[in-house]
């Protein structure tokens, strides 16, 4: 139970930073398709598939939840004093996670490297949309408290659930990103922080936001589960590709802030911080080894 909490607490940390995704955690991790499996079995008619998938999911809620509210709370000053340290440890993270992943996948790797080209467009995906995340729909921000947004936009923020919870879980995709496409990033978690200090006006549009969040992720987590049974070695080419791509986010991810900074270059790149990402990957690797064993143990 500790290492679900501990694996939902650092998906809540990648998903509440523009470039960084929950679902490349779960992916890193290696149990993303436990993740996408619990999800689906939650609709699933055995009555001990949905009890375990419930168990499953609630552990890593907890630690999803507690992480999520750290964030919004403390973490995200953090981001913004140390934006470079942090960029530099989600850089290692990825960096040193990918040969990682490779040789937990070699089997459908192995001998397909046609397949290198799903790699290439995971890659053009993530860049094209941390591109264009510059262009909001709300330039001048919106006002999310009860009676100050339209019926229109509040139709708009059930969308940006959506789309958003759908980009979470796909590995490399960040859903932060996607809602800063629509310019919804910031007063999403201004709303989020406000309920928390018990501002009650943000409730209603952060229930639409979460209304949007269920039918998204209901959605997509069925053609995720297909997609990966079908054509594993397709999606695991495009996955790094995606992880690839969202290096440039994260390079990107200073210009997003309230007050923007220069983009992460080789000036502002921590080399120590970046090291530290790849010590946290070797530590979690560790864990799940250590984990799988005592599962085996008991069995």
């Amino acid at each position: 139970m500790i290492v679900r909490m501990i694996q939902g607490f650092l998906m809540a940390l990648a998903d509440s930073v523009p470039g960084v995704s929950g679902g490349t955690v779960a992916f890193i991790l290696g149990f993303y398709e436990k993740f996408i499996g619990s999800l689906n079995d939650l609709l699933a008619t055995s009555k001990e598939k949905r009890k375990e998938a419930v168990v499953f999911l609630i552990q890593l809620g907890i630690g999803w939840v507690v992480g999520m509210i750290l964030a919004m709370l403390f973490i995200t000053a953090i981001f913004e004093r140390n934006i470079y340290e942090i960029s530099s440890v989600f850089i290692g993270f990825i960096i040193f996670a990918i040969p990682v992943i490779i040789k937990q996948e070699k089997d459908c790797l192995k001998n397909k490297y046609i397949n290198l080209i799903f790699t290439l467009l995971g890659g053009i995906v993530v860049v094209a949309i941390t591109y264009f995340s510059g262009s909001s729909l709300f330039p001048n921000g919106v006002d999310l408290s009860f009676g100050k947004f339209s019926p229109a936009t509040g139709a708009l923020i059930f969308v940006a659930g959506l789309i958003a919870i759908s980009a979470m879980v796909l590995p490399g995709i960040s859903g932060s990103t996607m809602l800063m496409i629509f310019g919804l990033y910031v007063p999403i978690t201004m709303a989020i922080k406000d309920v928390l200090h018990l501002k009650l006006e943000y409730v209603p549009a952060l229930i639409l936001f979460g209304l949007g969040i269920i039918c998204g992720a209901l959605s997509i987590v069925k053609l995720v589960k297909k997609v990966m049974e079908r054509f594993r070695s397709q999606t695991v080419y495009c996955v790094l590709g995606l992880m690839i791509g969202s290096i440039y986010s994260i390079c990107m991810g200073p210009t997003t802030l309230d007050v923007p900074e220069p983009a992460l270059g080789i000036k502002e790149f921590k080399v120590l911080f970046f090291l530290l990402g790849g010590v946290i990957i070797f530590a979690l690797e560790a864990m799940k080894k250590q984990t799988e064993k005592k599962v085996a143990k008991s069995e």
